[in-house]
């Protein structure tokens, strides 16, 4: 009886300890996107908030704007650009997608016709990353931002003929 009591409780212990180490503390800065217009007809305001990293400086944020839709086997984008907005008088940027939503792509012959959900986007972009300032977007309401960060490998070396 004993032996069962100690052995429950350090399998309650040990799974305790597992999960407070598995489970990350990510640090943000205070946001504030109050500052930003708000979104025209037919657009909506979207942001990404970046946690506090180390060496920020050798991190890179790519952002993809851009929909799901049933597609066939060609490649596929979205028809678009992403501008470059100055939010006047604080310095900051913000992006406003242009795209009326259509796609286009390879015309490979597709021979079972069978239709997919993928996400497609407009062209990626990259910019550097600061957990300061949010990334503030508008886009049409159809249509979502997905992020990715991108973190340095260490520094190789060109071969040499």
């Amino acid at each position: 009886m004993k032996f069962s009591k100690t052995l429950i409780s350090g399998l309650m212990m040990f799974a305790a300890v597992n999960a407070f180490a598995q489970k990350k503390t990510e640090k943000f800065e205070k946001l504030q996107i109050e500052m930003f217009p708000k979104a025209k007809e037919g657009f909506k305001q979207v942001y990404v908030q970046l946690p506090i990293a180390k060496n920020e400086n050798d991190l890179k944020v790519e952002f993809f704007v851009g929909a799901e839709k049933m597609l066939d086997c060609n490649r596929h984008f979205l028809i678009g650009k992403v501008n470059t907005q100055d939010l006047q008088g604080w310095g900051y940027n913000y992006y406003e997608v242009e795209s009326k939503g259509e796609t286009a792509g390879t015309l490979m012959a597709c021979p079972d016709k069978k239709m997919t959900k993928q996400f497609v986007y407009i062209q990626p972009e990259t910019v550097r990353y600061n957990s300061k300032l949010p990334l503030v977007f508008y886009v049409p309401k159809d249509m979502e931002v997905r992020y990715r960060i991108l973190r340095p490998d260490a520094m190789k070396k060109a071969v040499q003929r």
